[in-house]
Formats: structure tokens, sequence, C-alpha cells
């Protein structure tokens, strides 16, 4: 494993320059006022077409029946579980910000609910009131003045920014439990889709207005996923804030 780290690391940095060199630094002004910026607009509507079509008919059942099947409890669960994994890279990140006290809480978080939580199935953290840590190598790269550039689709992942995908690519070669040698070691991964499975059962009718009820979806996820972005990372003010899926983090 560690020879494949060797090995991607740098290609992945050479992804990350050549994404981040396109990111503008964005104008505070243009970012309170909710400007967009989508010269892709065109490519971006033939994803968003392809992601509705992969939703409707593949994840959005799966999803449903996921959560039909399985008690609400253990959906919890698995969440918690993939969150959990996700923390040793979270504390990268905080330390590439600079935020030592973030990168300690992070790995607080994996070693108490890790041992106490059964592996992060559960969340004693919380109850322990250990903060919660949700950072990403885009956050990162905004810490360090990239702007967030362009507006962008992804194939499956669905709304993001220049920035976001760079940090979205990042991000996989960061967290030391992010991959392995063959598939089967690439468990994160995995508790991530099961993650996103319970996600979009759960607030299947909120997400499905927006994707099938809206005049115009792409216009609508564009608008709720930049918004919030903004205002995850401060660049907008509260009053701003969309939150379509009321998304309850502590049992997270």
């Amino acid at each position: 494993m560690k020879s494949i780290s060797r090995a991607i690391f740098p290609a992945a940095a050479l992804v990350a320059a050549a994404l981040t060199a396109g990111c503008a630094k964005p104008n505070p002004e243009a970012l309170a006022t909710g400007e967009v910026h989508d010269p892709h607009e065109a490519r971006n509507r033939t994803v968003h077409a392809f992601n509705r079509g992969v939703d409707r008919y593949a994840f959005r059942p799966a999803s449903q029946g996921y959560v039909t099947i399985v008690p609400p409890d253990m959906v919890n669960s698995f969440s918690n579980f993939a969150v959990n994994l996700s923390m040793p890279g979270q504390a990268v990140n905080s330390l590439l910000q600079g935020d030592v006290k973030q990168a300690g809480v992070a790995l607080s978080r994996f070693a108490i609910n890790t041992v106490l939580g059964i592996g992060g199935l559960g969340d004693p953290a919380t109850d322990f009131n250990v903060p919660q840590v949700d950072t990403d190598f885009g956050e990162t790269l905004h810490v360090w003045g990239v702007g967030e550039g362009s507006y962008v689709e992804l194939p499956f992942f669905g709304p993001s920014n220049a920035r976001d995908a760079t940090g979205l690519v990042v991000d996989f070669f960061t967290n030391p439990l992010g991959y392995g040698s063959n598939p089967a070691e690439n468990l994160d991964a995995y508790a991530e889709v099961v993650r996103r499975l319970g996600d979009r059962g759960t607030y299947s009718d909120t997400i499905d207005s927006i994707l099938y009820d809206s005049a115009d979806s792409y216009a609508q996820a564009r608008l709720i996923y930049l918004q919030n972005r903004r205002f995850e990372l401060g660049q907008t003010s509260e009053t701003s804030e969309i939150d379509p899926f009321e998304l309850d983090t502590e049992g997270f």
C-alpha cells in the first residue's frame, strides 16, 4: 500500500494543480449576492441529465429498498461508521489548514468512536461532548486562498465547483484509510456509498421534489449547492443558507 501511495499521490497533486489553476479567487460581494459562474452550463446540464437517469432508475429505488428493509437505527449506525472512517483524513486536512486543535478533535472522535462505539457504528464521542468535525480538501484550498472557480456537475457525485472537484480527488489519497492495494481494502468507499444510500432513502421526498418536481432541477440543485457551500465557508450571511434536506447531523 505504501508503494501505491508513493506512486499515486504525486498524480493526485498534479490533478489538483491542473484543476485549481483555473479557480479564480471569488469576489466577496459577488458571493454574497449569490452570483453563479457557470461557463460550462451546456455540458453540466448533460451530466445533470445523466445523473437524474442514474438516480431515477438505480440509486433512488435502491435507497428506498435499503431504508425499507434496514431499521432506522442500523441506517444511522452505518452512517456513523462511514463518517468515523473519514476522521483521519479530516485530521490531515485540519493540519493542512493550520488548525491543530481541530485535527486533535478529529483524531479524538476517531479513537473514542472506534474503541467505544464498536468500530464507529456508535457515536459516544458526541455523548462526551466532543465537537463535530466536517472538513475536506476543498475547504483546505479555500483556506489557502484558492477561489471556487466555475460551477461543475460531476457524474454520480452531482453539484460541485472546480475547487471542490479537486478536493474530492485529493481527499481520496490524503485519508490513510482511503484506498488499498486491492478493491477489498477500500472499506471507506463502500461505507460512503451505504451512507449516501441511507441519506437518499431517508430524505427521498425532499430530494425528489428538487430533482423531479422543480421547473428546472439543474438550476435548483446548483443554487442549493452554491449557497450552502458558500455559507459553510463563511462567504455568505446566515440568512442566505438553504438546507432542503434538514439533515440532523447530531446522529451521524
